[in-house]
């Protein structure tokens, strides 16, 4: 029987013990290891006082042993919580103390950093330094783990609605906000990618995505679901077009699950040079719209390859997928597709009425992949929830995504911006997203970035910054062919071209820092002769 994330994982053991389970750089793991070393984790953390229900981070690069933390802390019955190695300390701080972690596991090259934290905060124990940690009584080298039972897991009674793991994300207002699911809703994803994707047992599946972004959860469990393996990509190999293509070509990898960053690379590297994917079945992309221009002749390069847009929130996991069945998308954007097999998707206006095909609204979504909730934010549980009566008594729960988009009459939904992404200007409602897609999509321009910046009357103005491709860019034709397709009040008032653009450790564009930026170039300096009037 199988209801909980670990028991993939034990299962492939099971069957296939010799399978690799987990490959990065020259580090492999079978599964039989994998199940192994994650039995002796949990008992590790269990001696450790790490009780059913408490929460356990993640401070880790990509590495083997993420595979084993992942499984060792869901098996002593603890939700795992990933901390960006990257993000600032302060950051770090808080999430570990907004989710309770007193326990941490880490690489040890990340020692000094658990110092600091430690400093901060009041940590139990700590697992992966190879030094002691000043304010921590209890620490272990992950070489000490294998003094610990490793032929069997806790016991530990633990619930298919139990925490599995919680992954925080920024919300609108920047701080970040925790995303609990459970191992139902975890094993639900991985059983719906496992069998939309026909995904097999001689797959090699890429892990793009670092632990903390939800694009991993996939390549972490739909690939344990089937026994295959998960080929993690190092983080320098992900910055560069070249160095992504022969990855997955030497690899000879099958399934690669990326963002539209990743393709966009792909697709300048792979224009010039030929580069053989023959063992690469699919191509899944996510995170945040792709521009169809860019995706059009890589899919002509690679006609074998099933190239499918992947949605859904963090809170739902996937939820929808459209399938590009041509080598030729004609069309500005791609629609996010159907729902997926035991997905219930409905579009709702600001009154909560279910609304027609052709009529935008409100993305809500039902599904066994949807979170359990906010940690500690029952206000946002409340507000981010849409209750549909079923029968006297009971409701169904759908997750509002916050989310606009048109179901069309033939049954793809296409996306048509944020809710919080509207702004007023001049008086006049806009939608930033559809900005920023109609920007994308002019000549000249490879990637763009929309944004709202309050001048110093404390209207809101809109701008932009762009990257540009090896031809150039010339603004006035960019601005001439913005007014053939928006009304002057959505025009940018401001476009900038960069090399490139910034981004979030997720791989998204970071909109807000360009903003700040924006806000503090056009913010009116004080003139020493008015000052103090």
């Amino acid at each position: 029987m199988r209801y909980l994330l670990t028991h993939l994982i034990d299962n492939a053991a099971d069957r296939r013990p010799d399978n690799l389970a987990m490959r990065c750089r020259d580090e492999e793991l079978s599964y039989a290891a994998l199940a192994e070393r994650s039995n002796q984790l949990a008992h590790r953390l269990i001696e450790s006082g790490i009780k059913r229900g408490d929460r356990v981070g993640i401070l880790m690069h990509k590495r083997v042993e993420c595979a084993i933390a992942i499984h060792g802390i869901m098996k002593a019955g603890a939700a795992y919580v990933p901390l960006d190695p990257l993000a600032p300390l302060e950051r770090l701080a808080f999430v570990i103390r907004d989710c309770g972690i007193s326990h941490l596991i880490i690489e040890p090259r990340k020692s000094p950093m658990a110092s600091q934290l430690a400093d901060m905060l009041e940590l139990r124990s700590i697992t992966g330094s190879e030094d002691e940690v000043p304010g921590v009584d209890d620490c272990a080298s992950l070489e000490e783990l294998e003094q610990f039972d490793g032929a069997r897991p806790p016991d530990v009674k633990i619930m298919e609605q139990d925490l599995a793991y919680v992954l925080y994300t920024s919300g609108s207002t920047g701080v970040p906000k925790g995303i609990v699911h459970s191992h139902r809703s975890g094993l639900a994803w991985a059983e719906t990618a496992a069998k939309a994707y026909a995904l097999r047992s001689d797959d090699r599946i890429s892990n793009y995505a670092p632990l903390h972004f939800d694009l991993s959860t996939l390549d972490y469990f739909a690939a344990a679901l089937v026994g295959a393996a998960t080929i993690a990509i190092p983080e320098e190999v992900t910055k560069l077009g070249a160095s992504l293509a022969n990855f997955v070509a030497d690899e000879r990898l099958t399934v690669l699950y990326t963002v539209p960053l990743a393709l966009t690379q792909l697709a300048r590297y792979t224009e010039t040079t030929a580069v053989p994917w023959d063992a690469l079945r699919w191509v899944l992309f996510g995170g945040e719209p792709m521009p169809v221009k860019t995706l059009n002749p890589l899919m002509a390069r690679y006609p074998h390859v099933q190239f499918v847009n992947v949605y859904g929130p963090t809170e739902t996991n996937g939820c929808t997928h459209f399938p590009i069945e041509t080598a030729q998308v004609n069309s500005d954007a791609l629609p996010i597709g159907r729902p997926y097999d035991n997905v219930e998707a409905l579009v709702i206006d600001q009154h909560d009425n279910v609304v027609a095909a052709g009529t935008p609204g409100e993305l809500v979504i039902r599904a066994p992949t949807l979170m359990r909730g906010y940690w500690g934010r029952d206000d946002l549980n409340a507000v981010c929830s849409y209750y549909r009566e079923n029968a006297p008594g009971i409701a169904d729960r759908f997750h509002r995504t916050g989310d606009l988009v048109n179901r069309r009459a033939t049954g793809e939904i296409e996306f048509i911006g944020r809710k919080d992404r509207q702004i007023k200007t001049r008086g006049c409602r806009v939608d930033l997203d559809e900005v920023e897609n109609v920007l994308g999509n002019c000549p000249g321009v490879t990637e763009a970035a929309v944004y709202a910046v309050d001048d110093a009357e404390g209207y809101r103005n809109i701008h932009a910054t762009v990257t540009a491709n090896a031809d150039g860019l010339q603004l006035a034709s960019l601005r001439a062919a913005l007014r053939r397709k928006l009304p002057n009040y959505a025009i940018p008032v401001d476009i900038d071209v960069v090399a490139e653009l910034p981004r979030t450790s997720t791989g998204k564009i970071d909109r807000v820092s360009l903003a700040a930026r924006a806000s503090d170039f056009h913010k009116p300096t004080t003139n020493a002769a008015t000052a103090g009037r």
